[in-house]
């Protein structure tokens, strides 16, 4: 390698590096994941639109015609959601092969801005069905769109959206008192601690005060996460 090549790529690493580790980052987003989840379930007639687990167990429920749950907001929410990972997917074949932190900040942009639209109109219209449905669409997208970047950013036990049931298995059963194999228990730990802190606030939100404010604070959180972040694990 020429000495122009050796400043080329320590240029690059030295911008990869500016900025919060990645894995910081997704624990903070698994906080917005739980606040979003929050505004999904308690305010929108009990659908997810972080976390599709759940959402397909939700489905099955309104499909049997459980009280309280809805096939036609259920099924809006996986399908934007996956729209919005199909949308993810292309990104990340365009630009996912160069600059992580650039990937990553692209996506946290556009995340910030859809859930900040989501704001706005759960400001302007509260209470409508068409407000419904557009604030499903918008963060099921938004969702789905980060889901499938942070797959492809292939950091261990930080999905950001689905993160209780492989990972609490995880830590009992790489545990002392398991196969004793585990090394990643404080990361997986600070995961589960993340997603609860993020639905206890984001429930005391929409409990107080409606949706607007919770999904306002979640845009703010992803756009000011879109500008510190690096591309370092």
């Amino acid at each position: 390698m020429s000495a122009r090549e050796e400043a080329a790529a320590d240029e690059t690493y030295d911008s990869e590096a500016r900025g919060l580790r990645l894995v910081l980052v997704l624990l903070l987003l698994t906080v917005v994941s739980g606040l979003i989840d929050a505004v999904g379930f308690l305010g929108l007639g009990r659908v997810f639109t972080a976390n599709m687990t759940g959402n397909v167990v939700v489905l099955g429920f309104a499909a049997a015609g459980a009280p309280g749950f809805s096939v036609p907001h259920t099924a809006t929410s996986l399908a934007c959601f996956l729209l919005g990972a199909l949308a993810g997917g292309r990104l990340a074949a365009r630009v996912g092969a160069g600059s992580r932190r650039r990937w990553t900040r692209l996506t946290l942009t556009a995340e910030a801005i859809l859930v900040g639209v989501s704001a706005v109109v759960a400001f302007a219209w509260p209470d409508t069905s068409g407000t419904r449905y557009a604030l499903i669409a918008l963060t099921a997208f938004a969702m789905g769109l980060r889901n499938a970047t942070v797959r492809k950013l292939g950091i261990a036990d930080l999905t950001t959206t689905t993160v209780l049931t492989m990972t609490l298995t995880g830590l009992a059963a790489e545990s002392p008192l398991g196969d004793a194999t585990g090394r990643r228990a404080p990361r997986r730990t600070a995961a589960v601690i993340a997603m609860v802190v993020g639905a206890f606030l984001g429930a005391l939100l929409v409990l107080r005060h409606g949706l607007g404010i919770p999904l306002l604070i979640a845009a703010v959180a992803s756009g000011a996460l879109a500008v510190v972040t690096s591309g370092r694990e």
